[in-house]
């Protein structure tokens, strides 16, 4: 058993991430993707370094102000990031300043090279994208790919890299939630992690195919019997988190607590702009014009999703708010899907909320 984590506190250090799409290019085209795949000018090296220094700046002066130290972290995706020329100068830039490094990634540009220089840089971890066994893999992600992300994920482990593989659940890859974690013991990855379709981007076109709500029941549930040894079945669904309020026993997952969204972190896109999360595309400020600091403070967005009394739905009354409060990304697609542009819905998907009356 794997015991709860709570993202907002451990050791009254308060997580925080960076998460920075350093390029919209990539060379997959996946159909769930949340991302629409259009380019933009991309930030400078040079730019980079400096926001890399206000971040340490922001987060050094939050400490001085409130007493609490930050354990924060740098994801590093794309777009596929190894597309990006100067990604490891990039990294190296980051790992300067002792942030922890974390890399999403379709894994199959991952050479042996490539894997020893990140070793080398010092690399927390990556997360690889799988969907499935082989040939529904490729029906997803593109023919040939799944053996180039199984190359790239043995070349991180022989060089001693921890690896999450990933499965974006929908319709399509359901069924094969079990293969997929037998697949990952026996490629002997640390990890194995899930996230829920955002039906945005490339994925709009896969909105029939999000999961219904029971069968997200019926998954957290039964991830709670999976017991590997050296594999932990993780995810960041704020749904799931809450599993462990309608059982007395802990969970064999690991769930971080609580959509990260205006709590504990921000996402940058490759021109500079701001997002709440990766996947709740709403502008809130850009990083060659805004302060971090002014923007985590005063942005409307962040401040209406930190305030219960602005959710609407389900979510506004439920008695879990402060540890879920639904995944806002999910919330905002599924709204926009029939019309609306409500990023404070409810979760579609949440199947907690009969339970949580009070």
């Amino acid at each position: 058993m794997v015991k709860q984590v709570n993202n907002e506190a451990l050791h009254h250090d308060h997580d925080f991430f960076i998460q920075w799409h350093l390029t919209e290019k990539c060379n997959l085209k996946c159909s769930h993707c949340y991302q629409s795949g259009s380019c933009s000018e991309e930030l400078s090296f040079n730019e980079i370094k400096e926001v890399i220094s206000e971040v340490s700046d922001t987060l050094r002066a939050w400490t001085g102000e409130q007493g609490i130290n930050f354990s924060s972290a740098f994801n590093v995706t794309g777009g596929e990031p190894f597309l990006r020329t100067d990604l490891f100068k990039i990294l190296e830039e980051i790992k300067s300043y002792d942030f922890e490094i974390y890399i999403l990634s379709n894994g199959t540009l991952i050479n042996r090279e490539k894997a020893g220089i990140l070793k080398n840089i010092g690399i927390s971890g990556v997360q690889v994208s799988i969907e499935g066994p082989e040939g529904l893999h490729d029906v997803i992600r593109g023919k040939g790919s799944y053996k180039r992300s199984v190359d790239g994920v043995k070349h991180l482990l022989d060089n001693g890299i921890e690896v999450t593989l990933n499965m974006t659940l929908s319709n399509l890859n359901y069924d094969y939630v079990n293969e997929s974690i037998s697949i990952a013991a026996n490629m002997g990855v640390q990890k194995m992690g899930f996230s829920r379709l955002v039906p945005a981007g490339r994925g709009r076109k896969l909105l029939s195919e999000m999961v219904d709500t029971e069968r997200i029941r019926h998954l957290y549930d039964s991830l709670q019997d999976v017991n590997i040894k050296g594999l932990d079945i993780v995810t960041g669904d704020p749904v799931a988190s809450q599993n462990k309020c309608r059982s007395n026993e802990n969970m064999g997952y690991t769930a971080y607590g609580g959509c990260a969204a205006g709590i504990s972190g921000l996402t940058f896109r490759p021109d500079g702009t701001i997002n709440p999360c990766r996947r709740l595309s709403i502008p809130i400020g850009n990083i060659r014009k805004d302060s971090i600091r002014e923007v985590w403070a005063e942005s409307e967005v962040l401040n209406q999703l930190r305030d219960r009394s602005q959710y609407n739905e389900n979510c506004r009354t439920c008695s879990r708010w402060g540890g879920c409060r639904g995944c806002r990304a999910i919330a905002y697609a599924y709204s926009q899907s029939r019309g609306g542009n409500d990023y404070l819905s409810e979760d579609p998907q949440c199947f907690m909320y009969e339970s949580s009356k009070t």
